[in-house]
């Protein structure tokens, strides 16, 4: 009996395998389900609409599953970096474009989706930033400006007004120092928020030109004698006692420079509009007390208020070797569609590289007024600069910051390597 029970067990297993073509795939795999990894930095509103999306995306493609994995800005690059080298990459990355993502592009580790760029759907500028040789290999979301925030009560208490020039700028920091308020508020120990620093004073001193003359070899280069100013003007307000107690040990993921602006500990903060992301997740009722100013002018600087930083960012981009390539640039189009676009200005308080899209928001529309007036958007440098140069421009810009080096040294450091990586 036993034997008779054995032998219909087994008819019955091979029976259903062959009704399932001589396969050994389980019925969800058969089904044809693939999975799309997507890896990102973003916390708060802009995460949430990056899962929003992706639950649009699985329902419209059904058997398709997109995984997010959220990794903190300060260790993102090295983690995406390893995992390039080491071939285990996602399907879709965030990045900030520039000569970073180019990096990669030109290894032949991201898509090119130059095809797929509907014309006119993106502002030129930002698209400009993940474009190589007229290849495109990322689709921009986001367009920030660098801009210096601050405490409106506290300045009010004080009869502080924002200021236009260095100097003006200075007597803020003076008297803020006098009644025990910490006058900036820095995060400087992954280097990119003090590098900001160093790109608007050269920026103000030199001019918009500065920048390309020396990257492209077409000036004096990096030792111009406008980044030797920058970094005099970096170590003047350290000397004037403008930032927190041991700033260069400070990381900006675990919000700690954050906590000193919203708690009236610290008056301002030198940062991109990702700033008020952070205010509305992590302390909405500062809100009303956030307030911003352009970067301060040089007096006899080339630069003028109407020149900022910003960036392009974020910046998708499909993996070359995904084993779903198409499914990954339809995710990447749906991420940086215009309907997408909007709820992404209009929940994060951010701008979008996605041309029409005009914020509602009064304090965003101020934003996008100084992008709509700007006369130039300067992307920042370690992001455009190739990787070597650019972590040497972070390391000798936080030197500075230390009082670790002079200006002199900071700019011949520079120019020595970019001499050997440019020339």
């Amino acid at each position: 009996m036993k034997k008779l029970l054995f032998l219909f067990v087994v008819s019955s297993i091979l029976l259903l395998v062959a009704c399932d073509g001589g396969t050994s795939e389980t019925k969800g795999e058969s089904a044809g389900d693939k999975t799309i990894e997507f890896w990102h930095i973003e916390p708060g509103e802009r995460g949430k609409i990056f899962e929003e999306v992706a639950a649009q995306f699985e329902e419209e493609n059904p058997g398709v599953k997109v995984k997010l994995t959220r990794i903190p800005n300060d260790t993102f690059k090295e983690k995406l970096s390893v995992a390039m080298s080491g071939g285990e990459v996602p399907d879709v990355f965030q990045s900030w474009g520039g000569g970073w993502l180019k990096n990669f592009a030109d290894n032949g580790n991201v898509l090119d989706i130059t095809a797929d760029v509907e014309e006119g759907h993106f502002n030129q500028l930002t698209l400009d930033n993940s474009t190589y040789d007229g290849k495109v290999y990322g689709l921009p979301i986001g367009l920030t400006l660098d801009l210096v925030f601050y405490n409106k009560e506290i300045f009010d208490e004080y009869g502080l007004v924002p200021p236009e020039t260095f100097d003006e700028w200075l007597t803020i920091i003076d008297v803020l120092n006098e009644n025990d308020i910490i006058p900036i508020a820095l995060t400087n120990q992954t280097k990119w928020p003090g590098a900001y620093y160093l790109m608007n004073f050269a920026a103000r001193i030199g001019g918009p030109e500065l920048f390309n003359n020396a990257h492209n070899r077409t000036g004096q280069g990096f030792d111009d004698p406008a980044y030797v100013q920058a970094g005099e003007y970096i170590q003047k307000l350290v000397e004037s006692n403008a930032f927190n107690p041991g700033f260069n040990g400070v990381p900006y993921d675990e919000g700690q420079g954050r906590q000193l602006l919203y708690s009236g500990q610290a008056a301002m903060m030198d940062m991109t509009i990702s700033l008020l992301n952070s205010v509305r997740d992590e302390a909405p009722d500062f809100e009303e007390k956030l307030d911003f100013f352009i970067f301060p002018s040089i007096p006899g600087g080339k630069g003028v208020q109407t020149q900022v930083g910003g960036s392009a960012s974020p910046v998708f981009s499909v993996y070359a070797e995904s084993e779903h390539p198409d499914l990954a640039t339809e995710f990447i189009k749906l991420l940086t569609s215009k309907e997408v676009a909007h709820d992404y200005v209009e929940r994060t308080g951010s701008l979008s590289a996605v041309a029409g899209v005009e914020p509602e928001d009064p304090l965003v529309k101020r934003f996008y007024d100084i992008a709509e007036n700007a006369t130039h958007i300067q992307m920042p440098y370690d992001q455009t600069l190739e990787p070597e140069l650019g972590e040497l421009h972070k390391d000798t810009t936080q030197a500075l910051f230390g009082l670790e080096m002079t200006p002199e040294e900071a700019a011949k450091k520079m120019e020595e390597k970019a001499k050997e990586l440019l020339d």
